[in-house]
């Protein structure tokens, strides 16, 4: 069977969907909803952070990263602070409660990670994740012709 574009896209789809899904059960069963979780890995990686340059990271909207900001503030999972060269911007930085819960949570979901990926050899994932990226790259730069509708039908200009 020829893989053609579309084809490649719905199985990518539905591959992304089932690792999607495992991941968030997953994080879930932690006792953790999945943008409070995303927030707590970054936080846990880059260190302390903007919040505009959080919600960017984990695609929330600037709402969606306050009420998740607040959310574990008071959980006293995250702190705020003054940014320190702009008086206008809030950094946020782990407390020492939400770095022990993102330390052990992290380790436990990439485990999870391991389980729901394991229908690939470890060389089978390098493979897939390089071509992956190199299919990702290709995508961004080719863009969508302007001059076409949805349909694929040519639009008078």
């Amino acid at each position: 069977m020829e893989a053609t574009g579309i084809h490649l896209w719905l199985v990518l789809w539905k591959a992304c969907e089932a690792v999607r899904r495992h991941a968030e059960r997953h994080i879930h069963s932690l006792g953790l909803g999945f943008s409070d979780f995303a927030v707590l890995e970054v936080l846990l990686h880059k260190g302390p952070t903007a919040v505009n340059t959080i919600g960017e990271l984990v695609h929330l909207t600037s709402g969606s990263i306050t009420a998740a900001i607040d959310r574990l503030e008071r959980k006293s999972l995250v702190a705020r602070c003054t940014h320190p060269s702009d008086r206008r911007a809030r950094v946020v930085h782990l407390t020492e409660v939400g770095r022990k819960l993102i330390e052990c949570a992290f380790a436990d979901h990439a485990a999870a990670m391991e389980t729901a990926t394991s229908g690939l050899t470890a060389a089978e994932r390098g493979e897939a994740v390089a071509l992956l990226k190199k299919l990702g790259l290709s995508a961004q730069t080719e863009g969508v012709n302007p001059r076409r509708g949805a349909a694929g039908v040519m639009i008078e200009t």
